[in-house]
């Protein structure tokens, strides 16, 4: 979204701002990653609670690069941003000489800017090209999964990453769609959808496209698959007592999180019936909270968007 001086306007309000310092524990010298930069919300909070610490900040979104980097300009040196995919945030820490870290946050959901500026093509409320992409360098768009993707692939996708009960249904209706045109746009696919489903089909509480919606912006953008991969990265480079807090919003994500987070914090795997442990495993980390941390009343009020937010965190234990 432009104002009227052609200038980027990123509103982002962010989720659970308190609860994350909380647990960040923040090291005024301390080095910490926000891999999901957005409006630099978390960042800035972050950042103003540095000293001689240093945080990096990335983005894989050239939007959110550019509005960041102004904002946390007057940290100066104490604040980098980058273009990067937080998937590679290690490389990143490479190149910059940097071994191990005190803190990593990932705010996982789509920022308020993506899902209100309708030419990104996020929004099913909005007539937009079919686009999707949180880095728009990137090849895949929605449009080619929509009119590329054979039926089967499309259905996969809506079942695994939407949950959607209606997918072979949704599926067969592109397919007769596209065949006498390219499906082009978030409004055309939202009618394909809406035709799609038998009467008393559509929920009272949800849109009827927003599973297929979240199904394919999930398979342009990757964003599951990296997930496993980048918490057991940053386990990896968390200094003893570092954290590595998540936010997830929908029941795919936060799965993948509390399942790669359970991983890490089991010790020993020896049949129960063995007399002694002869694996020789450690736990990795400890929980911050068994159970997640959810927003509170106030924040649900003055925030919409924040009543599917799910924080989960875990402490580095010692090698």
């Amino acid at each position: 979204m432009m104002n009227g001086q052609g200038n980027i306007e990123f509103s982002h309000k962010p989720v659970m701002l308190d609860e994350v310092i909380e647990v960040l524990d923040i090291k005024p010298g301390g080095i910490y990653v926000d891999g999901t930069a957005g409006g630099a919300g978390h960042s800035s909070a972050i950042a103003e609670r540095l000293t001689t610490g240093r945080l990096i900040a990335l983005d894989r979104d050239s939007d959110a690069v550019k509005v960041a980097s102004g904002r946390l300009s007057r940290f100066g040196d104490r604040a980098t941003v980058i273009h990067s995919n937080f998937a590679d945030f290690a490389s990143v820490l490479d190149d910059m000489g940097i071994e191990k870290i005190d803190g990593i946050l990932l705010d996982l959901g789509v920022s308020s800017y993506q899902l209100d500026n309708a030419e990104r093509g996020f929004s099913y409320v909005a007539d937009a090209p079919l686009d999707m992409r949180m880095d728009r360098t990137s090849e895949l768009d929605a449009a080619r999964v929509v009119n590329g993707y054979d039926r089967d692939d499309i259905v996969r996708i809506l079942r695994d990453y939407g949950e959607e009960k209606y997918a072979s249904r949704i599926a067969d209706r592109i397919c007769i769609e596209r065949e006498e045109r390219p499906i082009k746009t978030t409004g055309e696919l939202v009618e394909i959808i809406r035709a799609a489903l038998p009467d008393g089909g559509r929920s009272q509480n949800h849109h009827p496209a927003m599973r297929t919606f979240q199904a394919i912006r999930i398979e342009v953008n990757g964003e599951l698959e990296i997930i496993p991969k980048t918490i057991k990265c940053a386990c990896d480079r968390l200094k003893t007592g570092g954290v590595a807090a998540i936010i997830t919003f929908h029941s795919l994500e936060d799965r993948l999180v509390k399942e790669t987070y359970a991983e890490l914090a089991q010790g020993c795997i020896c049949p129960r019936d063995f007399p002694v442990c002869v694996c020789g495993r450690k736990p990795r980390v400890e929980l911050v909270s068994r159970k997640p941390i959810v927003p509170g009343n106030e924040e649900l009020k003055r925030n919409f968007r924040s009543h599917s937010a799910k924080l989960r965190a875990f402490r580095k234990l010692a090698e």
